[in-house]
């Protein structure tokens, strides 16, 4: 890829891996105010997946080959990987569908997020789901920049997103995650499909998809210093979001530490829960 004001994405990775949560991650209670958080980022990542599969595939109905066999392929089987891996068990399911019983294993609620996904289903606007449910502000942002470039980024923007944002620096994150995960006794609660959950992405994200990913967009920008700018700020904008969400998220691990003898705050377990779907 072109060197375009890569010394600020670098400087912005660094500030991604060094980030204080990973190491804040060190009881049930801090585990399930990050993954009722996170879950929203394991399900909008499907989305920047989705619409490359629309660029660089072809999924419409008369069929005709794909402009670029190499780039479908990929896509395809990050498709594959994502929305039909192979559970603990030898079944298939979908990431999404593993992280949330990676989260009803430890107690933390998906009722917020059960709620996000029905109004969703019957076309209720993200935006105006992610307020009606009362997501919390740094979850809100997260998503809405996340749809943002998915509805109107152009496909360089998206994959710049896609790879640089999520491909690329998900493994090095989990990674941080999993220290503090072995580290500390969570009091008998399964681990199992959690463990299973990050070790996958690391698998599939650092040895195959990641690297692929890079030759494509490297491949995609090549000629063109002006789609190599606009990746390059859709990457650094990618980042800098996924930032502000761990800065909230250790925000919500600390201030529920401090309110650990009240019960949990009523939003997190849903919020706006009683809200019809209309």
């Amino acid at each position: 890829m072109p060197n375009v004001d890569d010394t600020s994405l670098i400087r912005l990775r660094e500030a991604l891996l060094d980030h204080s949560l990973y190491a804040n991650v060190v009881s049930v209670s801090d585990l399930r105010f990050f993954m009722e958080d996170h879950v929203f980022a394991v399900w909008d990542f499907m989305s920047l997946l989705k619409r490359l599969q629309q660029d660089m595939t072809y999924t419409r109905v008369p069929w005709l080959p794909a402009n670029d066999a190499r780039a479908a392929r990929l896509i395809n089987d990050i498709v594959i990987g994502e929305e039909t891996d192979v559970d603990p068990d030898g079944d298939y399911l979908s990431h999404l569908e593993l992280y949330l019983r990676a989260m009803r294993d430890v107690g933390a609620s998906t009722l917020q997020f059960e709620a996000f996904c029905s109004m969703v289903r019957v076309g209720v606007p993200v935006e105006i789901v992610l307020t009606r449910i009362g997501v919390a502000q740094h979850v809100h942002d997260f998503v809405a920049h996340t749809m943002a470039l998915a509805n109107a980024g152009t496909t360089e923007e998206v994959l710049a997103a896609f790879f640089h944002g999520r491909e690329d620096i998900i493994p090095e994150m989990f990674r941080r995650l999993l220290t503090s995960l072995y580290d500390v006794k969570y009091d008998n609660h399964d681990l199992r499909h959690l463990i299973y959950y990050i070790d996958r992405h690391i698998e599939l994200d650092g040895d195959s998809h990641g690297p692929k990913g890079r030759a494509l967009l490297e491949h995609l920008v090549a000629n063109s210093p002006d789609k190599a700018a606009q990746a390059m700020r859709a990457a650094r904008g990618s980042i800098e979001a996924r930032i502000a969400l761990w800065d909230g998220t250790l925000s919500a691990i600390r201030d529920g530490r401090s309110a650990k003898s009240c019960s949990r705050p009523e939003p997190r377990d849903g919020g706006g829960l009683a809200v019809g779907l209309h």
